[in-house]
């Protein structure tokens, strides 16, 4: 299977990262770190978790507040969304969307 980050997730990368870094030299870099394992771990598990708006698919991450939000059409996992579950519900539904 192939994974896609669009822009808009790879935005949200750079914001988590940037708040994180915020709070303690290196622990962005960390951010990164566990939010790309649990990307690479749809390889193994994508399909599996719950469509939660639309046809999205949202996966937890395992060591931060945050959610994956994903498609599967074929061998393709695409990344639309990668958003802190401390939003605000509504937000993140018109995030979804877009």
């Amino acid at each position: 299977m192939k994974i896609y980050i669009v822009d808009q997730a790879e935005d949200d990368l750079v914001e988590g990262y940037n708040f994180y870094e915020g709070q303690a030299s290196g622990l962005g870099a960390y951010f990164l770190d566990r939010i790309y394992s649990d990307v690479e771990s749809l390889v193994l598990y994508a399909g599996i978790h719950r469509i939660v708006h639309k046809n999205y698919r949202r996966m937890l991450s395992e060591r931060f507040p945050f959610a994956i939000y994903y498609t599967v059409s074929g061998d393709e996992i695409k990344i639309h969304a990668i958003i802190d579950c401390r939003r605000d519900p509504a937000w993140i539904r018109d995030r979804l969307n877009m």
